[in-house]
């Protein structure tokens, strides 16, 4: 079944940032929506949240959770999941997305996205929290796979096999982050290409954006860290123009930039990257 977003056409947009803010307020006629890290306003005054409030009213905002750690056989922490919902409320925002990582343990925060060990098990409790998740929020999240130095110790299935269990045993949208697919399948040894081919195309709902370094590796080489301060490499849009080839849903797109921030122009010539790759799949 594919994925339906609500709207007939692609889009492309920008994740909302302080620094940004400026050129986004001059600009929100070439920028089709944005989104807002949501942790940022769980505890926000009512000045913030009326501010973003106002935002949504001028474009589409999504919400983005970055701290829930739903892909653990923990629990998610009922205060997180309320605290989003009562956001997804006050804004309103047109839909919700997490990660799955897994973020604390035994009472410790290790203050990181982690890739869990990819087992069934670890599917399994990601499942849960997802269903735990919907029913305290009210809507179904978008699931963000996530970046790793090296394949997690332990696991029985690869990447893709572990997306697909979730993404179809909770019946949600995946959010494919394809510079984090993308530095997965490098740092692996694997063809980007042939993992994207083998991930649940149709359950695509949203799309991530953005760039990163090579780091040395221990015992040599190099690996690709995901750092959100760089450009979207050449590599990820050619990714995405093989994505919208084989996706007849329509996305949305967001750019992410988190800083080492460029002129607002060159930020904007990203978006429009976005869009010319997604023009050249689909015409393909």
């Amino acid at each position: 079944m594919a994925v339906s977003q609500g709207n007939a056409r692609d889009r492309v947009g920008l994740g909302w940032r302080g620094e940004l803010a400026a050129g986004i307020l001059s600009n929100l006629a070439r920028i089709d929506v944005l989104e807002v890290i949501a942790d940022d306003y769980y505890h926000a005054s009512r000045a913030g949240i009326a501010a973003l409030r106002r935002l949504a009213r001028q474009v589409s905002v999504s919400l983005h959770g970055v701290g829930m750690g739903l892909a653990s056989t923990i629990p998610a922490d009922p205060r997180r999941l309320h605290a989003m919902a009562r956001l997804m409320k006050e804004v309103p925002a047109e839909s919700w997305s997490e990660h799955l990582s897994f973020v604390r343990a035994g009472g410790v925060e290790i203050g990181h996205l982690a890739a869990p060990p990819r087992t069934p098990h670890s599917a399994a409790g990601a499942i849960a929290n997802i269903a735990l998740a919907t029913r305290i929020v009210g809507s179904a999240p978008l699931m963000e796979n996530i970046a790793t130095l090296v394949a997690p110790p332990a696991s029985t299935l690869d990447e893709a096999e572990w997306l697909a269990q979730i993404i179809h045993g909770s019946q949600v949208p995946l959010l494919l982050d394809l510079h984090n697919l993308y530095a997965n399948a490098v740092n692996g040894g694997e063809a980007p290409d042939e993992l994207l081919l083998r991930l649940p195309l149709d359950r695509v709902g949203a799309v991530h954006l953005s760039g990163g370094h090579w780091i040395a590796a221990p015992g040599g080489g190099e690996r690709l860290l995901d750092d959100h301060l760089h450009d979207v490499p050449p590599a990820v849009f050619d990714l995405l123009t093989v994505l919208a080839r084989h996706t007849p849903q329509p996305l949305t797109v967001i750019v992410e930039r988190d800083g080492n921030y460029p002129s607002f122009d060159h930020v904007l010539g990203q978006l429009e990257l976005a869009r010319a790759a997604m023009r050249a799949g689909r015409s393909a």
